[in-house]
Formats: C-alpha cells, structure tokens, sequence
C-alpha cells in the first residue's frame, strides 16, 4: 500500500526522520504530523454513504452533498404487523430521519487518536459508510400510539352459543398489545434498510385466551349438539308441555369457568317465562283457597272445601331441564318438582283457629241503581273470605283496591268537597260503613276510619265510614285473639258483613248521644256540566258510646265522636251558553 501523495501546492517541507534507535518515538510523532497536515478537514478518498460518493471533500462540502441525497433515499412508509394484521408507519410522523452530521463524524478519517491519523495514511479509500438514523422519541410515541388502536387486537375466548335451535362456535383468537417503548427502537432497522415492501413485526404483548380452540369442540361434541338435537317434554302436576330446541336455545349458554371449561347455563327464570312454558304453568292452581265458610244458624259450616296452591319455582324447572339435554329418545322425558303451598283455613284447621259461631253481623240497605249493584257487589266478592289472624291488621283499601274501571268498578254517585259527584267506585262507601258496624259491634280494635263529611240518611248517625283511595282507609286489628273470618254478601238493595270467629265478650251494644253544635246548610245554584243536586241537611256533631257487657255486667265504654257538616242545597241549572235560543 502506498501513502497518498499530496499536490505540489500543498507538500508541505518535511524534516528527515530517523527510524532507528532513539529516532523511533520522533518518528511516530512525525508521522501523526504528517497524518494532520495531510488529510485535515478532508473525506477519506472513495467513501461513500448510501451510494453518495463524499471522499475527498470537505465536512462541509459533504455535508450539503448528503442533505440532498439523503432525504430522497429514506422510504415513505415502513410496512409493520401486530400480531396477525398489519399497518403502516409514516417514518416522517414518527419522527425518523437520517442524522447528516453523525454519519459524518463516522465517516470523518481525521479521528483525535494517533492510531485513526496514521492508519489514513495508509488507507486507499474510506469504504461505503452506513448513515446514522436519528428517531424523535415523542413523535415516534404518538405515531405508535395511534398504530395501536387499529392494530392491537383483544383476545378472544373460544365460545358455544345457540341461535334458532343451532349450535353456533366462535373461535379463539390471541390477543396483541403493542407494546409502544420496545417498538421505537424497532423502527430503526427498517428505515435504514429502506425496503418498503418489506414487513417488519414490532414487538407486542401477547394475551392467550383462557378458552380454547380444544374445548369448544368438546364443548360443541358433549353437550351443545344433543342439547339441540330434539324437544325436551315436561309434566308439572297434570300439566304436560314440550319445549323444542329454539325456545331452549334461547335461554341455553355456556359459560367457562375459572380454568376455562366451558360448562352449560341456563336461565331458569327467563324459561320460567317463556309462553310455552307459562301458558302450560298458569293451569295450575298457583293460589291456595281457603275453605269457605257459612252459617247454620250462629254455628260455623264448611261450604266449600280447601285448595292448596302449586308452585313450580324457577330453580325446579332448571333442576328438571338441564340433565335431559345429554339425553336421547324417550330419556328426553322429566318431571318437574312442584311445592304446594297450604291455605290458612282448611276443614280441619277451622274450628282450631277459633272459627266457630258468628261473632257480629251487620245489614246496610239502600235505594237500587245499576252503579249501586256493581260497584257494591264488586267490593263485597273482593272482601268476601278475607281472613285476619290474631294481631293482624285488615285494610279496606289494601283488600278492595283502588276503585278503577279496570278493577271494575264504574261511575256512581259520590261525595267530593262536600258535595255529590260521579266518579269511579260510587256507592261503595256502603260496603265500609256495612264493614265498620261489623266491627264494631264485634268488639276488635279500630286503626283508622273516617265518617262522610255531611251525615247520609240511610246510615246510623255516628256510625258509619267512608273511604277514599290515597288518603283514607278502613283499618281495625283483630284483637279478639283467635282468627276473624268475614263473610261479605249483596243484593241489589241491601250488603251485609257478617264476622265469624269466637265471640270474646257476651254481647256489645251502642248509645248514642243527642246533636250537639248543629249548624245550618247553606243554598248555592251550579251550572256544572256534572252537576248532582242535592237536598239541604243541618250539620252536627254526635258521640255514639260502644258498651262492652261480659258475664252479665258491664266491662268498658268506648267512644267515638263525629263531625258532621251542613249539607248545602244544590240547585243545578243549564249553563246561559248552554241554552236553547
């Protein structure tokens, strides 16, 4: 190898250099000299970055000739895969470039150290010299970031479901994370090389799902197709149905436990509601009946006798369904574990339960009309059997309901704001103040009641209720200690209650005392499209005494006292508009 020769105009003059003996270290130093003279400031002869041929020029020179070429040579796009899709990365937008001024100082022949200076000497040519990548980490962050919410992929369980009687599988599938700070530096390779059609994987978190490809196909084999493969019959009681495969499906998954077996699930409450199943449960008696009740004279007879109720819970139709799935032919056929639920009140528990003669019994007559009849009649078939055990409290409103058109009550005369008005449920407030004598006179505790605001003929001053759905209620506890049976029947002129139990005292009777405070109604016109009219009574106050008699003397008093309003007199007459020309 010979040392390059420098131009005439730039030989510089040497000094002679000994190379023997002591000369040797003078020597070397010469020569790192010469090194620095010779290629100061100057590109190895024959080194090229990327193909650009740079030797011999200056850092400067060098450098303008790379910032040309360089930026025309780095690709466009990287073509990258997460796991099993792929993308792309703008290596601009990812803040990848190459770094003219590194590369320069690799290429550079006029290293600081002894060595690089005098080895330039003797070096024919600097060789292609490959170019520094530079990455902006924040650029290349957001640009990864953005890669992965269209990249990563979710793991996904393998599954078994059911769709019209079909068994449908969903296959497994790993899932890929991005994973952003290992991927920077990964970015690097693939700029450099500058293949663009060349797919680079990047590094990414890799998530195995818990169900596999195996156990669905277990799954699908042991239980999923015979499952699906033919109806399943039932018989609850006397009631028989079938179910086929979609309406099981339907309610039918499978669900994977912790160590990701795929185990079958159903839902016995939705089932529970299917058609086919409910029309076919809804036959059987759900409610117990009590035994009804009657009287031969004062005693107590059974008419009718007891029923106990049927229920077919959720949890039994699942206990039943689910091991006949796996089944085939005939084996396909269960039975449906049902609870019976027990009346209160049964031929043998009544005389037990204190329900042996007639305790009190009371009559309401009135004027007949349609709405009467209905609405009377109505309340007295809801209240009609109603039991109140000892300490329990019985509600003329929680028993009767709000008086609806669809509980089926309709439109009657009523008293509304001190005056007569049609509404839903008029007339009933017969059938509570039949409830309240009842009560009364059977000696057992009043909770709540409340009398008409202006005093009604046909009922005994004092004593008697009304009711209205929202803000007043009927209400008494049995205290009698044993249990109250009420016995509710109607014409269309009359409603008696009658309470059958075990009297606790010999008999109850009523005092009432004289009007006190009377007041005088008042006369008012209305031309209301519902007017009502209605004829003047005076207003009073009352107090009627409840007398307690036992063995023959008297054992308490107790008094209710009433508020009664003047009935004003109405006179309805025809609106002036309303008038016949």
């Amino acid at each position: 190898m010979r040392p390059r020769i420098p131009s005439p105009s730039r030989m510089p003059s040497l000094p002679p250099v000994a190379l023997a003996g002591g000369a040797l270290t003078v020597g070397i130093g010469g020569l790192y000299l010469a090194g620095l003279l010779l290629t100061g400031g100057e590109i190895e002869a024959g080194t090229t970055v990327r193909g650009v041929d740079i030797g011999g020029l200056t850092r400067e020179e060098a450098s303008r000739k790379l910032e040309r070429h360089l930026a025309a040579a780095g690709p466009r796009k990287l073509a990258v895969q997460v796991g099993e899709r792929k993308g792309v990365v703008d290596p601009r937008q990812a803040g990848l470039a190459f770094d003219v001024r590194e590369t320069l100082d690799r290429a550079a022949s006029t290293g600081a150290d002894p060595v690089s200076v005098i080895g330039g000497l003797f070096r024919s040519d600097g060789g292609d010299i490959e170019p520094v990548v530079r990455i902006n980490e924040g650029k290349a962050r957001t640009a990864l970031g953005g890669l992965a919410k269209t990249l990563d992929e979710k793991v996904r369980d393998g599954a078994v479901s059911f769709a019209g009687g079909k068994v449908e599988q969903t296959a497994p599938r790993t899932g890929y994370a991005l994973d952003v700070d290992a991927a920077i530096g990964a970015l690097r390779t693939p700029f450099l090389r500058g293949a663009a059609d060349a797919v680079t994987v990047l590094p990414a978190r890799e998530s195995r799902p818990k169900v596999t490809a195996e156990e669905v196909r277990r799954a699908v084999r042991e239980f999923a197709r015979p499952a699906m493969s033919a109806p399943v019959t039932l018989t609850a009681e006397d009631q028989r149905f079938t179910l086929p495969p979609a309406v099981l499906g339907e309610y039918l998954t499978m669900r994977p436990d912790d160590t990701g077996r795929l185990t079958p699930d159903l839902d016995s409450t939705g089932l529970r509601a299917a058609p086919t199943v409910a029309g076919a449960l809804n036959g059987l008696p759900t409610t117990p009946r009590n035994a009804r009740l009657g009287l031969e004279g004062d005693r107590v007879v059974v008419t009718a006798d007891a029923r106990p109720g049927v229920e077919v819970t959720d949890k039994a139709l699942g206990k039943a369904v689910l091991p006949l799935l796996t089944r085939s032919g005939t084996a396909r056929t269960g039975e449906v574990d049902t609870r019976r639920i027990q009346p209160e009140i049964t031929r043998e528990s009544a005389a037990r339960l204190g329900l042996t003669e007639k305790v009190s019994s009371f009559t309401v007559g009135f004027e007949p009309a349609a709405y009467r009849s209905t609405n009377i009649g109505r309340a007295v078939d809801l209240i009609n059997g109603s039991v109140v055990m000892p300490d329990e409290t019985w509600s003329f409103n929680r028993t009767v309901g709000e008086r609806t058109r669809a509980n089926g009550f309709v439109d009657g005369i009523m008293i509304l704001d001190d005056q007569y008005t049609k509404a839903p449920g008029g007339g009933v407030s017969a059938v509570a103040t039949t409830v309240f004598n009842a009560m009364f006179f059977a000696g057992v505790k009043p909770v709540e009641y409340g009398a008409h605001s202006f005093y009604i003929e046909r009922y005994p001053e004092g004593r008697e209720a009304t009711v209205a759905w929202g803000s007043l209620d009927l209400k008494f506890t049995n205290d009698s200690g044993k249990a109250l049976y009420l016995l509710a029947e109607s014409t269309d002129t009359s409603v008696t209650i009658t309470f059958l139990g075990t009297k606790k005292y010999d008999e109850i009777t009523s005092v009432k005392g004289p009007r006190t405070d009377t007041r005088q109604p008042a006369k008012r016109v209305s031309t209301d499209e519902g007017c009502v009219p209605q004829t003047p009574l005076e207003g009073f106050d009352v107090t009627v005494e409840r007398v307690f008699r036992d063995g023959g003397r008297e054992v308490k008093r107790e008094p209710f006292r009433t508020h009664y309003t003047p009935r004003d007199e109405v006179i309805c007459e025809e609106a002036p508009d309303r008038r016949q020309p």
